[in-house]
C-alpha cells in the first residue's frame, strides 16, 4: 500500500484504473498460462510417444544392419555404404502459440533404391538403408518436440511469475491503496461537513 499518495479523488480514480488494468492483465495472463500448460502437456505426451518410436526405429535399423553384415560380411557392407547416394535436407519453419515461436522440422530425402547391384548383395542392405532413413525422419520430429517443450516450459515459468506477482503483490497493493484513499477522503469530507455545520451554527447565532 502506498500511503505517500495525496488523498484526492483524482488520485483515487487513477489507482482504481490501475487496479482494473491489473485485474484485466491477470485474467489474460491466467488464460495464457492455461493454454500454454495444455499445449505443453500435449507435446510432452507426443514426445514420449516419439521417443519410443525413435528407439524402436533405431533398434530395427541396427538389427537390419547386423543381418546384412551376417549375410555379406562387414567389409562388403562397409564398401557398399559408399555407394549409397541419398541427399537430405531439413526445412525449418515455425508456428506460434500465444506468442511463443515453436519450430517445425521437415526432413526430406532424395534418392531411392535400389542403391546396389543385385549381384552378390542382399536385400537386407536395402532394408537397413530404408530403416535408418525412417529413424532419421523420426529424430527430426523428436527434435522439433523437444525444442518446443523447452520454449513452452520457459514461457510457462515466466507467465506464472507474472500471474503470481499480480495476484499476490500488485492487485492486493492497489486494493489496499484504494481502501486507504477512500477512507482518508471520506474522513476529510466528514471533517469538512462538521466544519461547515459549525460555521453555519455560529453565523446563525450571530444573526440573532
Amino acid at each position: 500500500m502506498n500511503t505517500n499518495i495525496a488523498p484526492t479523488k483524482s488520485n483515487l480514480m487513477k489507482i482504481k484504473d490501475e487496479l482494473a488494468f491489473s485485474k484485466t492483465g491477470y485474467d489474460l495472463l491466467d488464460q495464457k498460462r492455461s493454454i500454454l500448460v495444455s499445449e505443453l502437456l500435449t507435446l510432452v505426451d507426443q514426445a514420449v510417444d516419439y521417443q519410443n518410436r525413435v528407439e524402436k526405429a533405431l533398434k530395427e535399423a541396427d538389427e537390419a544392419l547386423e543381418d546384412a553384415i551376417m549375410h555379406m560380411g562387414r567389409l562388403k557392407v562397409a564398401n557398399l555404404a559408399g555407394a549409397v547416394n541419398i541427399s537430405s535436407s531439413i526445412t525449418l519453419t515455425s508456428r506460434k502459440v500465444m506468442g511463443v515461436a515453436l519450430p517445425r522440422v521437415s526432413t526430406e530425402f532424395s534418392g531411392s533404391g535400389p542403391f546396389f547391384s543385385p549381384e552378390g548383395t542382399s536385400m537386407l542392405s536395402e532394408v537397413a538403408v530404408s530403416k535408418y532413413r525412417d529413424a532419421l525422419s523420426l529424430m527430426g520430429q523428436m527434435a522439433e518436440l523437444k525444442v518446443s517443450i523447452m520454449r513452452l516450459a520457459r514461457e510457462v515459468r515466466k507467465t506464472i511469475r507474472k500471474v503470481n506477482s499480480l495476484e499476490k503483490l500488485v492487485i492486493p497493493d492497489r486494493e489496499a491503496t484504494v481502501r486507504y484513499l477512500t477512507g482518508r477522503i471520506e474522513e476529510a469530507e466528514r471533517e469538512s461537513m462538521i466544519q461547515m455545520k459549525s460555521v453555519k451554527s455560529r453565523m446563525e447565532r450571530m444573526g440573532k
